[in-house]
């Protein structure tokens, strides 16, 4: 697109309008972001510089990672960024991005674990960009915590993010199958698998059928393969009384209680995500 001759507002509001009639699903806040990180701007500077006139080489810009939203590339892949429980948090090709719904996993384990001066053991099955680890450690600055995935590259995502968080010293990171290289004795496991059913991922959304690693999304033919690997393991590696959250699929929810409660655990019922879908389910090692 072009955006030649265009004030800083108004090359935001060609994004917005070109976003939304290619059917986007947030073409205002996709547009403010494109354009803040082109113009290397705050929001506060988009405000003050509304009616500046771009330069060529920052129409071009613009325009460049405008085509790139187009072609349905993700907002935060295009950013190489993602926020995640307020936390500003390194992406690549090598790790999911994280959702908001995951969120939910991280309400559901602090409400298990209220107390912030506990000194907390937590592994992170599965880390990828170590979401979920860094925010619980974010969250309870007692804790300790290892992340665990198969993939190297993600793992050195997650390593460089716990790094730029100031949390490295409080968490490790190791190559593994779920918690297989784990010793055990954990107050809480946290999760999000991969629980996309193999036949489902052709038919998922561009953004992340095309851009998400396959390896992060593909749970098998029934979407269970990850929770029957890690409900087998949770007695392992939970202490007794220690607390198991993974993440939902839709449509999920009894099954994976069912294969918790086939191990012995103890389940909540799930918490619901801010649409009101079973997004996180606890399970307790009596």
């Amino acid at each position: 697109m072009t955006l030649a001759g265009l004030s800083v507002a108004g090359a935001r509001r060609a994004l917005a309008a070109a976003f939304r009639d290619a059917g986007l699903d947030t073409p205002d806040l996709d547009a403010r972001l494109l354009t803040a990180d082109a113009l290397g701007l705050d929001h506060a500077g988009l405000v003050s510089q509304a009616d500046r006139v771009l330069a060529p080489a920052e129409a071009a810009r613009l325009a460049a990672l405008a085509d790139r939203r187009l072609a349905r590339e993700p907002v935060a892949r295009i950013r190489g960024r993602k926020e995640f429980w307020g936390l500003d948090l390194a992406v690549t090709p090598d790790v999911l991005v994280p959702r908001p719904d995951t969120e939910t996993v991280v309400e559901a384990a602090l409400a298990l674990l209220p107390d912030r001066a506990r000194p907390l053991r937590i592994a992170d099955l599965g880390t990828g960009s170590g979401a979920l680890l860094l925010a619980l450690l974010h969250e309870r600055p007692a804790a300790r915590g290892a992340g665990t995935d198969l993939s190297t590259a993600a793992l050195t995502v997650a390593r460089d993010n716990a790094a730029a968080l100031g949390l490295a010293g409080r968490a490790g990171f190791v190559a593994c199958h779920h918690g297989a290289a784990l010793a055990g004795n954990f107050d809480l496991v946290v999760a999000n698998p991969p629980y996309i059913p193999t036949a489902d991922l052709a038919g998922l959304a561009p953004e992340v059928r095309d851009h998400d690693p396959a390896l992060a999304l593909d749970g098998g033919p029934d979407g269970l393969d990850a929770y029957r690997a890690i409900a087998a393991d949770a007695g392992r590696l939970l202490r007794p009384g220690g607390a198991l959250v993974v993440e939902l699929g839709i449509g999920q929810a009894d099954a994976v209680t069912a294969l918790l409660a086939k191990q012995g655990l103890t389940v909540a019922a799930p918490r619901p995500d801010l649409a009101g879908i079973p997004r996180a389910l606890a399970a307790l090692r009596p």
